[in-house]
Formats: structure tokens, sequence, C-alpha cells
């Protein structure tokens, strides 16, 4: 039993690394903004351990030092965080049975975490639904982690936090690139980046990401329709 979970938490470290990597030092970079905002560490930890929303964390700073209203910054937060309502869809299947497990690892589906998880293979020895549950909890950790260290060290050493948001964008390139590598198949990640381009192109920046991710599962929709066609075809002659 011993040797078992000595398996399942090096296996998890093994695919949780580059998150954590990345985690620690933006969750770093959000608490020494908050700190420079003004807001107390715990404050910082606080937001990490409820809220746990990454770039809507980012924009949240400026959200609570510009007094806005609670209905602004609902609908900042429904658009930042309208990418989610896509992809977890796809983890439906992934989540449907994970019993008692399946709130948190639904209020923990970050955009790193679901890199992770969508392609995972789990091993036959372990549970799923605690290999999900391990991988969304070591990922929560590592951004908890990363803000009280910035918190704190914000409050004795001074940043200068010019650029520091970029690093959000340099993870997301990161996992991309991981994801590309460790998959035979591109043609969803090549159809996302078309989706994207096309999408700011044409809406700009303010608008561009919830509307290139609904072309995006538009898309998906039509290959799934036409790759089933494609199969039930091979089937069919296979047959005769």
């Amino acid at each position: 039993m011993k040797k078992e979970k000595k398996e399942l938490l090096k296996f998890v470290f093994y695919k949780t690394v580059p998150v954590m990597t990345g985690y620690l030092f933006l969750g770093a970079a959000y608490g020494v903004l908050m700190s420079v905002s003004g807001f107390s560490p715990w404050w910082a930890i606080a937001m990490s351990v409820f809220v746990y929303a990454g770039s809507l964390q980012y924009v949240g700073v400026n959200l609570l030092t510009a007094a806005a209203s609670p209905f602004t910054a609902f609908l900042m937060g429904l658009m930042v965080n309208a990418r989610h309502i896509f992809y977890g869809i796809s983890m439906l299947d992934k989540y449907s049975k994970t019993g008692k497990e399946k709130p948190y690892l639904i209020a923990g589906l970050t955009d790193e975490t679901f890199s992770v998880v969508c392609s995972l293979e789990v091993p036959e020895n372990q549970s799923a639904s605690r290999v999900y549950f391990l991988i969304t909890l070591a990922n929560h950790f590592y951004w908890i982690a990363g803000t009280a260290a910035g918190a704190f060290l914000g409050e004795f050493i001074p940043f200068d936090t010019t650029g520091i948001d970029f690093a959000l964008t340099a993870l997301f390139t990161v996992i991309f690139v991981d994801q590309w590598k460790s998959t035979k198949e591109h043609t969803g990640a090549v159809l996302g980046v078309l989706a994207t381009a096309v999408c700011l192109l044409i809406f700009g920046s303010e608008i561009f990401i919830p509307l290139s991710m609904a072309a995006i599962v538009a898309v998906c929709i039509v290959l799934y329709f036409v790759k089933g066609k494609k199969v039930k075809s091979e089937a069919k002659k296979d047959n005769d």
C-alpha cells in the first residue's frame, strides 16, 4: 500500500512540475502586486485560497484598487472566465464518477489543471478520481505557496512590477508546447490558434476570448461529426 501511495505521489508530482514552476512564479507575482497595491499578505492568500482564478485575480487587483461596483466586477469576472464554460464541458465524462471529490475538482479546474488532466492516462493500479483530485490539489497548493511568498516579500522588498503580467502568457505558451510534443494529432491545436487569431483580428482584444472559445467549440463539433461519418463509412466498407 505504501509503495502504491509513493508511486501515486511521484506520478502526480511529475505531471504537475511544469505547472509548479509557473504557479510559484505567477503566484509570487500576484502576491507582490497585492502587496504594492496596499493589501496585506493575508488578503492575497485568502484570494488564492477561495477565488483561485489566475488571470481574474490579476484583474481583481485593479478592480479592488478602483473600488469597482459589484456589478462591474461580476461582468468582468464573467468575461475573463467565460472560457471555463467551454473546456469544463469537455471534462463532464472524466469527472462524472468522481463522487465526493467532484465539487473540489470543479472549483479547482484552472487552465493549467485542465491541460494536464484532459489528456492524462491514469496508471492502471490507481483510482482516476484520486489522481485528478491530487493533481488539482497540488496545483492549488503551488499557487497559494507562490502567492504567500510574493505577498510577504513584497512587504519588505521593493519590486518593479512592469511587465510582470506577461508571466501568465508565458506559462500558457509553455503548456501549449508541452501538449504539442506529447500528442501526434495537432489538428485541434492548429484550428484553435487559427480561430483565436481570426477572432482577435476581427473583434479586438477586449472581447475576443469568449468568441474565440465559441468558434473553437463550433469547429470541434463539426470535426466530431465529420470524423464520426468517416468512421461509420470505413466500418461499413469493412463489413461489405
